[in-house]
Protein backbone atom coordinates (compact mmCIF):
# COMPACT_ATOMS: atom_id res chain seq x y z
CA UNK A 1 0.00 0.00 0.00
CA UNK A 2 1.95 3.57 -1.50
CA UNK A 3 1.48 5.97 1.75
CA UNK A 4 -1.09 8.76 -0.03
CA UNK A 5 -3.10 4.90 0.00
CA UNK A 6 -2.38 4.74 3.72
CA UNK A 7 -3.56 8.35 4.71
CA UNK A 8 -6.91 7.96 2.41
CA UNK A 9 -7.89 5.15 4.41
CA UNK A 10 -10.27 5.58 7.20
CA UNK A 11 -9.11 3.35 9.96
CA UNK A 12 -12.18 4.74 12.44
CA UNK A 13 -14.69 3.05 9.99
CA UNK A 14 -13.22 0.24 9.86
CA UNK A 15 -12.99 -0.29 13.01
CA UNK A 16 -16.62 1.05 13.45
CA UNK A 17 -15.82 3.70 15.76
CA UNK A 18 -15.60 7.46 15.80
CA UNK A 19 -13.42 9.80 15.70
CA UNK A 20 -13.46 10.73 19.23
CA UNK A 21 -13.80 7.08 20.59
CA UNK A 22 -11.60 6.40 23.46
CA UNK A 23 -8.79 3.89 23.69
CA UNK A 24 -11.63 1.51 25.61
CA UNK A 25 -14.17 2.01 22.70
CA UNK A 26 -11.44 1.01 20.35
CA UNK A 27 -10.24 -1.71 21.71
CA UNK A 28 -13.67 -3.38 22.52
CA UNK A 29 -14.75 -2.81 18.73
CA UNK A 30 -11.50 -4.76 16.93
CA UNK A 31 -11.65 -7.62 19.55
CA UNK A 32 -15.23 -8.04 18.84
CA UNK A 33 -14.41 -7.61 14.76
CA UNK A 34 -11.75 -10.04 15.36
CA UNK A 35 -13.45 -12.72 17.03
CA UNK A 36 -16.39 -12.10 14.32
CA UNK A 37 -13.59 -12.28 11.11
CA UNK A 38 -11.37 -14.45 12.67
CA UNK A 39 -9.97 -17.45 9.71
CA UNK A 40 -11.59 -19.94 12.48
CA UNK A 41 -15.05 -18.54 12.27
CA UNK A 42 -14.89 -17.91 8.45
CA UNK A 43 -13.10 -20.99 6.96
CA UNK A 44 -12.34 -20.66 2.92
CA UNK A 45 -13.69 -17.04 3.28
CA UNK A 46 -11.48 -15.01 1.66
CA UNK A 47 -13.21 -11.68 2.01
CA UNK A 48 -13.64 -12.53 5.60
CA UNK A 49 -9.59 -13.05 5.82
CA UNK A 50 -9.06 -9.69 4.19
CA UNK A 51 -11.54 -7.77 6.23
CA UNK A 52 -9.80 -10.09 9.45
CA UNK A 53 -6.05 -8.80 8.42
CA UNK A 54 -7.45 -4.81 7.54
CA UNK A 55 -9.33 -4.15 11.03
CA UNK A 56 -5.75 -5.19 12.03
CA UNK A 57 -3.65 -2.72 10.46
CA UNK A 58 -6.09 0.20 12.02
CA UNK A 59 -6.16 -1.21 15.18
CA UNK A 60 -2.17 -1.27 15.42
CA UNK A 61 -2.60 2.83 13.81
CA UNK A 62 -5.34 3.61 16.54
CA UNK A 63 -4.02 1.98 19.41
CA UNK A 64 -0.93 3.66 20.08
CA UNK A 65 -1.17 7.22 20.72
CA UNK A 66 1.64 8.18 19.17
CA UNK A 67 0.89 6.66 15.80
CA UNK A 68 -2.50 7.92 16.10
CA UNK A 69 -2.13 11.49 16.61
CA UNK A 70 0.07 11.50 13.78
CA UNK A 71 -1.97 9.96 11.76
CA UNK A 72 -5.18 12.19 12.50
CA UNK A 73 -2.60 15.06 11.47
CA UNK A 74 -1.88 13.67 8.00
CA UNK A 75 -5.13 12.71 7.47
CA UNK A 76 -6.11 16.36 8.09
CA UNK A 77 -3.01 17.57 5.81
CA UNK A 78 -4.15 15.32 2.87
CA UNK A 79 -7.78 16.62 3.03
CA UNK A 80 -6.55 20.29 3.07
CA UNK A 81 -3.93 20.36 1.01
CA UNK A 82 -1.41 22.51 3.37
CA UNK A 83 1.60 21.58 5.94
CA UNK A 84 1.31 24.76 7.71
CA UNK A 85 1.83 24.48 11.36
CA UNK A 86 2.99 21.08 11.77
CA UNK A 87 4.24 19.94 14.73
CA UNK A 88 8.09 21.68 14.73
CA UNK A 89 7.92 22.82 11.22
CA UNK A 90 9.84 22.78 8.36
CA UNK A 91 12.01 25.20 6.07
CA UNK A 92 9.68 26.98 4.10
CA UNK A 93 6.13 25.32 5.11
CA UNK A 94 5.75 25.83 8.89
CA UNK A 95 5.13 29.04 10.85
CA UNK A 96 2.69 31.63 9.70
CA UNK A 97 3.47 31.25 5.97
CA UNK A 98 0.59 28.45 5.97
CA UNK A 99 2.06 27.62 1.99
CA UNK A 100 -0.34 24.72 0.03
CA UNK A 101 1.20 22.18 -1.33
CA UNK A 102 0.46 18.72 -2.70
CA UNK A 103 1.22 15.66 -1.30
CA UNK A 104 2.99 14.32 -4.07
CA UNK A 105 5.34 17.18 -3.97
CA UNK A 106 6.82 15.21 -0.87
CA UNK A 107 7.34 12.10 -3.10
CA UNK A 108 7.31 9.13 0.04
CA UNK A 109 6.07 10.41 3.26
CA UNK A 110 8.02 7.75 5.60
CA UNK A 111 10.10 10.83 6.09
CA UNK A 112 8.15 12.82 7.39
CA UNK A 113 5.74 10.21 9.52
CA UNK A 114 8.39 7.18 9.73
CA UNK A 115 7.05 5.81 12.74
CA UNK A 116 3.57 5.58 10.83
CA UNK A 117 4.48 3.70 7.45
CA UNK A 118 6.08 1.35 8.62
CA UNK A 119 8.89 1.84 6.40
CA UNK A 120 12.34 4.19 6.91
CA UNK A 121 14.77 5.82 4.94
CA UNK A 122 16.88 2.25 5.05
CA UNK A 123 14.79 -0.78 4.08
CA UNK A 124 10.69 -1.43 4.02
CA UNK A 125 8.20 -3.33 6.48
CA UNK A 126 9.48 -6.57 6.54
CA UNK A 127 6.45 -8.48 8.15
CA UNK A 128 5.21 -11.41 7.69
CA UNK A 129 6.68 -13.28 4.55
CA UNK A 130 4.47 -14.80 1.57
CA UNK A 131 4.76 -18.32 1.47
CA UNK A 132 6.65 -20.28 -0.92
CA UNK A 133 5.67 -21.76 -4.38
CA UNK A 134 5.36 -25.77 -4.72
CA UNK A 135 5.76 -27.67 -7.57
CA UNK A 136 4.45 -30.78 -8.95
CA UNK A 137 4.10 -33.13 -11.92
CA UNK A 138 1.38 -34.68 -13.84
CA UNK A 139 1.46 -37.00 -17.10
CA UNK A 140 -2.09 -37.26 -18.97
CA UNK A 141 -3.16 -39.07 -21.55
CA UNK A 142 -3.04 -37.25 -25.21
CA UNK A 143 -6.96 -37.06 -25.43
CA UNK A 144 -6.79 -36.25 -21.51
CA UNK A 145 -4.68 -33.07 -22.36
CA UNK A 146 -6.97 -31.92 -25.15
CA UNK A 147 -10.67 -32.23 -23.21
CA UNK A 148 -9.35 -31.66 -20.01
CA UNK A 149 -9.17 -33.56 -16.91
CA UNK A 150 -9.49 -33.25 -13.03
CA UNK A 151 -6.23 -34.72 -11.67
CA UNK A 152 -5.75 -36.24 -7.75
CA UNK A 153 -2.47 -34.67 -6.78
CA UNK A 154 -0.67 -35.90 -2.87
CA UNK A 155 1.91 -33.64 -1.88
CA UNK A 156 4.47 -33.84 0.94
CA UNK A 157 4.83 -30.81 2.69
CA UNK A 158 4.57 -27.43 5.11
CA UNK A 159 0.47 -26.84 5.06
CA UNK A 160 -1.27 -24.72 7.41
CA UNK A 161 -2.00 -26.37 10.85
CA UNK A 162 -5.01 -28.31 10.67
CA UNK A 163 -5.91 -27.66 14.47
CA UNK A 164 -5.18 -23.63 14.10
CA UNK A 165 -5.74 -23.34 10.71
CA UNK A 166 -2.80 -21.15 10.57
CA UNK A 167 -3.18 -18.52 12.69
CA UNK A 168 -0.63 -20.49 15.37
CA UNK A 169 -2.55 -19.66 18.24
CA UNK A 170 -4.63 -22.27 20.66
CA UNK A 171 -7.62 -22.54 19.19
CA UNK A 172 -10.20 -20.25 21.22
CA UNK A 173 -7.53 -17.81 21.15
CA UNK A 174 -6.31 -15.30 19.03
CA UNK A 175 -2.75 -13.64 17.97
CA UNK A 176 -2.51 -9.70 19.09
CA UNK A 177 -0.90 -7.03 17.56
CA UNK A 178 3.02 -7.12 19.17
CA UNK A 179 3.19 -4.31 21.88
CA UNK A 180 6.61 -3.49 20.79
CA UNK A 181 6.02 -2.59 17.17
CA UNK A 182 2.46 -2.44 17.02
CA UNK A 183 1.82 -4.95 14.37
CA UNK A 184 3.86 -3.23 11.80
CA UNK A 185 6.73 -5.77 12.36
CA UNK A 186 9.58 -3.16 12.72
CA UNK A 187 10.79 -0.63 14.96
CA UNK A 188 11.86 2.78 13.85
CA UNK A 189 14.17 4.98 15.59
CA UNK A 190 14.19 8.60 14.42
CA UNK A 191 17.00 10.19 13.31
CA UNK A 192 16.38 13.72 13.18
CA UNK A 193 13.73 14.43 10.13
CA UNK A 194 14.72 10.72 9.21
CA UNK A 195 13.46 7.11 10.71
CA UNK A 196 15.61 4.37 10.71
CA UNK A 197 13.61 1.33 10.61
CA UNK A 198 14.78 -2.46 11.80
CA UNK A 199 13.00 -5.93 12.44
CA UNK A 200 11.57 -6.39 16.03
CA UNK A 201 12.70 -8.52 17.81
CA UNK A 202 9.71 -9.12 20.18
CA UNK A 203 7.64 -10.65 17.39
CA UNK A 204 10.72 -11.59 14.50
CA UNK A 205 9.02 -9.16 12.46
CA UNK A 206 5.80 -10.87 12.59
CA UNK A 207 3.81 -7.73 14.05
CA UNK A 208 1.76 -10.20 16.41
CA UNK A 209 2.17 -12.71 19.08
CA UNK A 210 0.87 -15.34 20.10
CA UNK A 211 0.24 -15.83 24.02
CA UNK A 212 -1.30 -19.38 23.84
CA UNK A 213 0.71 -21.64 21.41
CA UNK A 214 -0.92 -24.26 19.17
CA UNK A 215 -0.35 -27.62 20.85
CA UNK A 216 -0.01 -29.18 17.14
CA UNK A 217 1.99 -26.67 15.19
CA UNK A 218 4.16 -25.18 18.26
CA UNK A 219 2.78 -21.98 17.28
CA UNK A 220 4.14 -21.72 13.99
CA UNK A 221 0.92 -21.76 12.06
CA UNK A 222 2.18 -24.79 9.79
CA UNK A 223 2.64 -28.67 9.83
CA UNK A 224 4.22 -31.09 7.60
CA UNK A 225 1.83 -33.10 6.02
CA UNK A 226 0.56 -34.95 3.12
CA UNK A 227 -2.36 -33.06 1.22
CA UNK A 228 -4.65 -34.36 -1.35
CA UNK A 229 -6.26 -31.95 -3.88
CA UNK A 230 -8.19 -32.57 -7.13
CA UNK A 231 -6.69 -30.38 -9.59
CA UNK A 232 -8.67 -29.22 -12.81
CA UNK A 233 -6.53 -29.22 -15.65
CA UNK A 234 -7.77 -27.28 -19.00
CA UNK A 235 -8.21 -28.50 -21.69
CA UNK A 236 -5.63 -27.82 -24.51
CA UNK A 237 -2.69 -27.95 -22.45
CA UNK A 238 0.53 -28.72 -24.24
CA UNK A 239 3.49 -30.84 -23.06
CA UNK A 240 5.60 -29.09 -21.26
CA UNK A 241 3.05 -26.29 -20.14
CA UNK A 242 1.82 -25.34 -16.33
CA UNK A 243 -0.83 -24.22 -14.29
CA UNK A 244 -0.58 -22.42 -11.58
CA UNK A 245 -3.36 -22.82 -8.54
CA UNK A 246 -3.37 -19.69 -6.28
CA UNK A 247 -2.85 -20.20 -2.26
CA UNK A 248 -2.39 -23.92 -2.50
CA UNK A 249 1.67 -24.07 -2.09
CA UNK A 250 3.05 -23.69 1.51
CA UNK A 251 1.50 -21.27 4.13
CA UNK A 252 2.49 -17.91 4.77
CA UNK A 253 3.69 -16.15 8.49
CA UNK A 254 1.06 -15.45 10.32
CA UNK A 255 -1.53 -13.41 8.01
CA UNK A 256 0.71 -13.30 4.94
CA UNK A 257 -0.83 -15.35 2.00
CA UNK A 258 0.03 -18.85 0.93
CA UNK A 259 2.19 -19.20 -1.92
CA UNK A 260 1.03 -20.93 -5.35
CA UNK A 261 1.02 -24.56 -6.57
CA UNK A 262 2.66 -24.77 -10.26
CA UNK A 263 1.74 -27.83 -11.96
CA UNK A 264 3.92 -29.04 -14.94
CA UNK A 265 2.03 -30.98 -17.46
CA UNK A 266 3.59 -33.83 -19.56
CA UNK A 267 1.80 -35.49 -22.55
CA UNK A 268 1.95 -38.83 -23.92
CA UNK A 269 2.23 -38.92 -27.48
CA UNK A 270 -1.16 -40.59 -29.45
CA UNK A 271 -0.46 -43.34 -31.74
CA UNK A 272 -1.91 -41.55 -34.94
CA UNK A 273 -2.35 -37.90 -33.90
CA UNK A 274 0.25 -35.15 -33.53
CA UNK A 275 -1.00 -31.82 -32.93
CA UNK A 276 0.50 -27.99 -34.57
CA UNK A 277 -1.07 -25.13 -32.41
CA UNK A 278 -4.78 -26.05 -32.30
CA UNK A 279 -4.91 -28.30 -35.11
CA UNK A 280 -4.77 -32.13 -34.94
CA UNK A 281 -2.36 -33.43 -37.82
CA UNK A 282 -2.96 -37.00 -39.18
CA UNK A 283 -1.98 -39.60 -41.94
CA UNK A 284 -3.89 -41.29 -43.64
CA UNK A 285 -2.67 -44.29 -46.05
CA UNK A 286 -4.77 -44.93 -49.06
CA UNK A 287 -4.31 -47.54 -51.67
CA UNK A 288 -3.58 -46.52 -54.92
CA UNK A 289 -6.69 -46.94 -56.55
CA UNK A 290 -8.56 -45.31 -54.07
CA UNK A 291 -5.99 -42.18 -54.58
CA UNK A 292 -6.49 -42.71 -58.91
CA UNK A 293 -10.66 -43.43 -59.04
CA UNK A 294 -11.66 -41.63 -55.62
CA UNK A 295 -12.96 -43.10 -53.11
CA UNK A 296 -15.17 -41.51 -49.67
CA UNK A 297 -12.87 -42.32 -46.76
CA UNK A 298 -13.42 -42.98 -43.20
CA UNK A 299 -11.35 -40.84 -40.91
CA UNK A 300 -10.77 -41.25 -37.40
CA UNK A 301 -11.57 -37.86 -34.83
CA UNK A 302 -11.43 -37.60 -31.66
CA UNK A 303 -15.62 -37.34 -31.40
CA UNK A 304 -15.87 -40.30 -33.53
CA UNK A 305 -15.42 -41.47 -37.38
CA UNK A 306 -16.16 -38.69 -40.51
CA UNK A 307 -16.32 -39.59 -43.81
CA UNK A 308 -14.18 -37.63 -46.46
CA UNK A 309 -14.89 -37.55 -50.02
CA UNK A 310 -11.09 -37.77 -51.90
CA UNK A 311 -11.74 -37.23 -55.91
CA UNK A 312 -10.21 -39.38 -58.43
CA UNK A 313 -6.37 -37.91 -59.11
CA UNK A 314 -5.74 -37.19 -55.47
CA UNK A 315 -1.61 -37.67 -54.99
CA UNK A 316 0.42 -38.52 -52.34
CA UNK A 317 0.93 -36.35 -49.85
CA UNK A 318 -2.44 -33.34 -50.62
CA UNK A 319 -4.06 -32.39 -47.51
CA UNK A 320 -7.94 -31.99 -46.63
CA UNK A 321 -8.84 -29.92 -43.66
CA UNK A 322 -11.67 -31.36 -41.86
CA UNK A 323 -13.43 -28.39 -39.39
CA UNK A 324 -13.64 -27.85 -36.01
CA UNK A 325 -12.44 -31.12 -35.61
CA UNK A 326 -9.05 -30.26 -33.75
CA UNK A 327 -8.09 -28.76 -29.97
CA UNK A 328 -10.65 -27.22 -28.33
CA UNK A 329 -9.36 -23.29 -27.97
CA UNK A 330 -10.44 -20.72 -24.92
CA UNK A 331 -11.15 -17.30 -25.37
CA UNK A 332 -12.36 -16.08 -29.22
CA UNK A 333 -9.98 -18.29 -31.21
CA UNK A 334 -12.61 -21.08 -31.03
CA UNK A 335 -11.99 -24.97 -32.09
CA UNK A 336 -8.69 -25.89 -34.14
CA UNK A 337 -9.15 -27.83 -37.58
CA UNK A 338 -7.98 -31.65 -38.26
CA UNK A 339 -5.37 -31.95 -41.19
CA UNK A 340 -5.65 -35.22 -42.95
CA UNK A 341 -2.56 -35.95 -45.44
CA UNK A 342 -3.18 -38.82 -47.65
CA UNK A 343 -0.42 -41.09 -48.21
CA UNK A 344 -0.48 -43.90 -51.23
CA UNK A 345 0.45 -47.02 -49.39
CA UNK A 346 2.86 -49.17 -51.74
CA UNK A 347 2.86 -52.96 -50.73
CA UNK A 348 5.26 -54.41 -49.51
CA UNK A 349 4.00 -57.98 -50.99
CA UNK A 350 2.45 -58.87 -54.42
CA UNK A 351 0.29 -61.79 -55.18
CA UNK A 352 0.83 -63.50 -59.03
CA UNK A 353 -2.73 -62.11 -59.85
CA UNK A 354 -1.47 -58.15 -58.73
CA UNK A 355 1.34 -58.54 -60.27
CA UNK A 356 0.17 -59.78 -63.68
CA UNK A 357 -2.33 -56.68 -63.20
CA UNK A 358 0.18 -54.10 -62.21
CA UNK A 359 2.47 -55.03 -65.29
CA UNK A 360 -0.76 -54.60 -67.69
CA UNK A 361 -1.01 -50.99 -66.21
CA UNK A 362 2.27 -50.11 -66.86
CA UNK A 363 2.87 -51.04 -70.41
CA UNK A 364 -0.85 -49.35 -70.96
CA UNK A 365 0.88 -46.06 -70.00
CA UNK A 366 0.88 -44.14 -72.49
CA UNK A 367 3.61 -41.23 -70.75
CA UNK A 368 5.95 -41.47 -67.86
CA UNK A 369 5.26 -39.46 -65.46
CA UNK A 370 9.33 -37.85 -65.20
CA UNK A 371 8.67 -36.61 -69.36
CA UNK A 372 9.16 -33.14 -67.54
CA UNK A 373 12.78 -33.95 -66.75
CA UNK A 374 13.93 -34.76 -70.54
CA UNK A 375 15.06 -38.22 -69.65
CA UNK A 376 13.04 -40.37 -71.19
Amino acid sequence: MTNPEYLEKDFYAVLGVGKDATPQEIKKSYRKLAQKLHPDANPGDKAAEERFKEVGRAYSVLSDPKKRAEYDEARRLVGTGGLGGFGGGFPGFGGGGGQRVRIEDFGDLSDLFGGLFNSGSQGGRRGPRRGRDVESEVTLGFEEAIRGVTVPLQLRGPAPCSTCRGTGAKPGTLPRPCPVCNGRGTVTSNQGLFGLSSRCQNCRGLGSVVDEPCPTCKGSGSEVRTRELRVRIPGGVRDGGSIRLRGQGEPGQASAPAGDLIVKVHVTPHPFFSRQGNDLLLTMPVTYAEAALGTELKVPTLDGPVTLKIPAGTQSGRTFRVRGRGVPARGRNGTGDLLVTLSVAVPARLSRRERELLEQLRNMSEESPRTAFGLE
